[in-house]
């Protein structure tokens, strides 16, 4: 090709260009982007002229598309944060759950948006806010649990979303709700549920008078809403209760005005536990800002640390009680004791300050609580999978594997399938529940700190931990067992699998692997071992028969390896030698007889066998292991190749 031909087509392709990127600055509609390829054609231009304005036509396409998702991301964040600002002063719910569902409703594009809330003495969950609805039915409606698509979601705390709602079935049909849906016109409707902790308070609608495909990227843009509106409910009940106390205290700071400064310090603290609830602080931050407002020292101390008998008064009257020098303050939720706030050293307490520490102790006990609805979250979600690799083995490789990494689990690495459970039963079934919820709870934590999953199953818990390397399925069992015992205070039993690999491609690898841990605990309980933990390579040609690979080579190895490898380096003959001792009742007078040899060469052949097998060679158990592996190696070395 010619230089000045280069040149054309060169100046060709960027002159291509020019008309698109007037385009896209002044955004034009995806329509537009054919004009400059139908005006070319119709003038006749060139092929090597249309072929430029059509790779040009699909690179500016690309490019609008990306700044279109740009743009619309923006705008999802920008909302967002519009709406975080307005929490963040918050002085009128109502105004702020009205702007979360006329957000909700322009950045979904939707013709309708609204949010009930639950109501818990009637059991049901009830209108309250609308944006875009006309119909007064609709607006007043209410929904049992359970029914229809918000009580569903109500009822089940999941996202549920339809593209016809009369046509579907999965959602129990009531004569008032389809006739506020119909006095309303809507038909595709998309439902999330507001939550505090575990708890569900509401639900979150979006929702058009056509039939319309909620993409994934608008169901997460209205659980973000969701989770904004529940905040500004659970701020404005904190707030409440806040100016509840404030009161109070401005009642006392009537009577008592000359401790106008113990006022203060009572309301420095309010306004600390609230910037330190808001900003998730912790139990520890909680005790060093009540520490400085009190001028002592304030320390959180586990139920098992703090002197019992205080605590168990301060827990039955709902008070802060003195205790020495110290006063202490229960903190406790729903009847269980969490653990207690010591004030040190400080036995003069006047009533706000009293009145302080057992609010600070009330926090904590929020903290706490809010703390463990997300560890035991992680803990379902963790079991979940578990489940999922263990029963369905159709499951789609890559989802696999991406929840397994959400969990920051590796199920691509070496791993091993443990089956944990207790060995002494409990004396009635409530108590024997409570066992295993305890097991459980401690072989998640287990799980969680290593990365593995947990499950509860079959009675017991099955484990799925990743193997560091250099350890072994055997030293990670006899661990878990030992862990696991100290964390519940009785004896728990773990079988292990061999090492299994690629999880997320194999699922029928775990449950084979999970049977053959369960065996091993069998055959652990069987022969007297409860309270340990081992593989199938422990239990030497037992193992054959526990281990799901039948792995003969391996028990071969483990067993007269070492002789093997001998032979093989020093072309002596000591298999063939042991094969004759056995062979002659163990007698070395006989042997020598069946070798033709002095039976001094027979003891010095034995010697050496004994020097790399174990002095206990000869035992009945090892005796029985080693003619078996000597049979199962002729076997295979007869076998062809």
């Amino acid at each position: 090709m010619s230089r000045d031909h280069v040149q054309s087509a060169e100046h060709s392709a960027d002159s291509a260009e020019a008309p698109f990127l007037e385009l896209l600055a002044r955004g034009a509609s995806a329509d537009a982007y054919e004009q400059p390829v139908l005006l070319a054609r119709a003038e006749g231009r060139p092929p090597e002229r249309i072929a430029a304005l059509e790779q040009a036509k699909l690179l500016a396409l690309r490019v609008r598309s990306e700044i279109e998702g740009r743009r619309r991301r923006e705008a999802e964040l920008s909302a967002l944060f519009a709406t975080a600002h307005d929490l963040a002063g918050l002085r009128d719910l109502d105004a702020v759950l009205q702007a979360i569902v006329q957000r909700a409703r322009s950045l979904l594009g939707t013709d309708v948006a609204y949010l009930s809330l639950n109501d818990e003495a009637r059991g049901d969950t009830y209108m309250r806010v609308t944006e875009g609805s006309v119909a007064a039915r609709f607006q007043q409606l209410r929904l049992g649990m359970g029914e229809g698509l918000g009580g569903l979601v109500a009822q089940t705390a999941r996202p549920y979303v339809t593209d016809d709602y009369f046509k579907d079935e999965r959602f129990q049909h009531t004569q008032a709700i389809d006739s506020g849906v119909r006095d309303e016109g809507l038909v595709a409707i998309l439902g999330v549920p507001l939550m505090i902790g575990p708890q569900v308070i509401g639900v979150l609608f979006a929702a058009d008078r056509r039939a319309r495909v909620f993409e994934r990227e608008q169901i997460a843009l209205l659980g973000s809403f969701a989770a904004l509106a529940a905040a500004a409910i659970d701020t404005a009940n904190w707030l409440t209760e806040t100016r509840s106390a404030l009161d109070r205290l401005g009642r006392a700071n009537e009577i008592i005005r000359d401790r106008s400064g113990v006022i203060e310090r009572a309301s420095d603290v309010h306004d600390r536990l609230a910037e330190l609830v808001l900003r998730g602080g912790g139990v520890h931050d909680v005790a060093a800002a009540v520490s400085e407002v009190l001028d002592g020292t304030v320390e959180f101390a586990e139920s098992g640390d703090a002197p019992t008998a205080a605590v168990e008064a301060s827990r039955t009257e709902g008070h802060a009680v003195r205790h020495g020098d110290d006063w202490v303050a229960a903190v406790a939720a729903g009847g269980e004791l969490l653990g207690a706030l010591v004030l040190r050293g400080h036995p003069g307490l006047d009533p706000v300050d009293q009145r302080t520490l057992e609010r600070a102790a009330m926090v904590t006990s929020l903290l706490l609580l809010a703390r463990r609805s997300a560890a035991e979250a992680e803990q379902r979600v963790r079991g979940e999978l578990l489940d999922d690799l263990l029963d369905a083995r159709d499951r789609d490789p890559r989802l696999l594997r991406e929840r397994a990494t959400r969990l920051r689990a590796d199920l691509d690495g070496p791993h091993v399938v443990l089956a944990a459970r207790l060995d002494a039963a409990a004396a009635d079934a409530d108590q024997e529940a409570a066992a295993r919820r305890r097991l459980w709870s401690a072989a998640s934590h287990l799980a969680t700190t290593r990365h593995g999953l947990a499950a509860a199953r079959d009675g017991g818990t099955v484990l799925l931990l990743p193997l560091a390397p250099g350890d072994t399925a055997t030293n990670l069992a006899r661990r878990t067992a030992k862990h696991l015992g100290t964390a519940v205070h009785e004896g728990v039993t773990v079988g292990a699998s061999a090492p299994v690999e690629q999880l997320a491609a194999r699922p029928d690898a775990v449950a084979s692997a999970y049977a053959e841990g369960r065996r091993c605990l069998d055959a652990l309980r069987l022969l007297g071992r409860a309270g340990d933990g081992a593989a199938a390579e422990d239990f030497g040609f037992l193992g054959l028969l526990l281990a799901g690979d039948r792995d003969l080579s391996g028990f071969v190895e483990r067993t007269i390896g070492r002789v093997v490898a001998y032979d093989e380096r020093r072309g002596t003959d000591l298999l063939h030698t042991l094969d004759a001792y056995f062979a002659c009742g163990m007698s070395p007078a006989r042997t020598k007889d069946d070798l033709h040899v002095h039976v001094n060469t027979v003891a010095q052949r034995l010697e050496r066998v004994g020097r790399l097998l174990g002095d206990d060679w000869q035992s009945p158990a090892r005796a029985l292991e080693i003619q078996l592996a000597l049979r199962l190696h002729r076997l295979s070395s007869a076998a062809p190749h």
